[in-house]
């Protein structure tokens, strides 16, 4: 997924890379976040539990594989279901440009993630969200 971003690169890694930040806009629309623990540098961990509206608590467990400060961050979900995101940044003057992607373990995976759990509508609202809280900082 790709979108342009109306904040400068600093700011959107500031969101990105800042667990006090990411808490506030991570995940689909009616999730909140605990952080726990967040490294974001090559072989760092980030421990994120996700409260679904629902009540229910979804452990999320990822390492960092990459980290190119206002450039690019590569973290691999090791926590079910395991995937591997890619997302680069973009610098545009007073926008980002990012670019997501999420590659699944197989195709099956990917499918099933999708339809039963829609991640490619959750993906869009996490990114609904970033938008909304960085037009926010900026008012």
């Amino acid at each position: 997924m790709s979108r342009t971003l109306n904040a400068p690169v600093e700011l959107v890694w500031e969101v990105w890379t800042n667990p006090e930040h990411i808490a506030n806009w991570w995940g689909p629309n009616g999730f909140t976040n605990t952080i726990s623990k967040m490294d974001v540098q090559k072989g760092g961990d980030w421990d994120l539990v996700m409260h679904g509206p629902d009540g229910a608590d979804y452990v999320n467990k990822s390492v960092f594989e990459e980290v190119v400060r206002h450039k690019k961050i590569v973290y691999r979900h090791i926590s079910w279901p395991s995937f591997t995101s890619t997302i680069e940044f973009d610098a545009q003057g007073e926008q980002t440009h990012i670019n997501w992607h999420m590659l699944f373990e197989s195709a099956e995976q990917f499918i099933e993630v999708v339809k039963k759990h829609g991640a490619v509508e959750g993906l869009k609202q996490n990114i609904a969200k970033l938008e909304a809280y960085l037009a926010g900082m900026k008012a």
